[in-house]
């Protein structure tokens, strides 16, 4: 049999030249970053997959400088179904020598791999990323919901619209099983409240307006109201159609 995995984050990351993380929130990334950063030797990396904040982000890349490590802010999108086949898109912030250290091993599980600038450059990708989806699903939702009001065939629909202007991602992958009312792809209702939340507090600070962003997030605490919070993102048609 294997050998056991290694029971603390300073277990794992004593020996390694670079080190990898995706958990759930800041202050988790708080915690396992924190501990193993005090076990990683001068000049190795930590690539942090989270989606978070940038304030912690940029938190964790000040107690790496002082500690003589590198930080990197690498969040990813691509949901479960990019993670499984190794397409992920990889956006990252931080030290450009130590982005270009870690790049041919993000490459192995990442499609595209690019530097976003400076600590808390990835995250605030990553939150640019999360506006374009929200407003994206919630018109989705609302298109499938009316063809299925006019009393069109929805799945006709999908496969004309789809060669048009109103093509995206999500239509390609999600519009079919959402008329088809199947939400068990991946990515929960819960963690995109999280990141949602995420986005919402910075541009409280950075004073960008996002009335969309900040509608569709309510429209998924209906959708966790009702019970869904482990359904996926495209779950927000349930609401439309109960």
């Amino acid at each position: 049999p294997p050998p056991p995995p290694p029971p603390t984050p300073a277990e794992a990351a004593r020996d390694a030249e670079v080190v990898f993380l995706c958990v759930g929130g800041d202050d988790d990334v708080r915690a396992v970053a924190g501990e193993a950063m005090g076990a990683m030797k001068p000049g190795t990396i930590i690539a942090d997959h989270s989606t978070v904040s940038a304030t912690v982000s940029r938190e964790m890349a000040e107690l790496a400088r002082a500690r003589g490590l590198f930080f990197l802010d690498a969040p990813v999108s691509g949901g479960q179904a990019g993670a499984e086949n190794g397409v992920l898109t990889v956006m990252v912030g931080g030290d450009a020598e130590a982005f270009a250290h870690a790049q041919p091993l993000m490459a192995c599980y990442g499609r595209s791999v690019t530097h976003m600038g400076p600590a808390g450059a990835g995250q605030l990708t990553k939150m640019v990323n999360q506006i374009c989806i929200a407003g994206l699903l919630q018109g989705l939702a609302e298109g499938m919901a009316f063809a299925q009001k006019a009393g069109l065939d929805g799945h006709k629909v999908v496969d004309v619209i789809g060669k048009g202007a109103a093509q995206s991602w999500q239509m390609d992958n999600r519009a079919k099983t959402m008329l088809d009312g199947k939400f068990d792809f991946g990515f929960a209702v819960d963690w995109m409240r999280k990141d949602l939340g995420i986005v919402l507090g910075e541009a409280r600070n950075n004073g960008a307006s996002l009335p969309v962003t900040a509608l569709v997030d309510q429209f998924y605490a209906e959708v966790q109201g009702m019970g869904g919070n482990r359904l996926d993102t495209s779950s927000l048609m349930t609401r439309l159609t109960r």
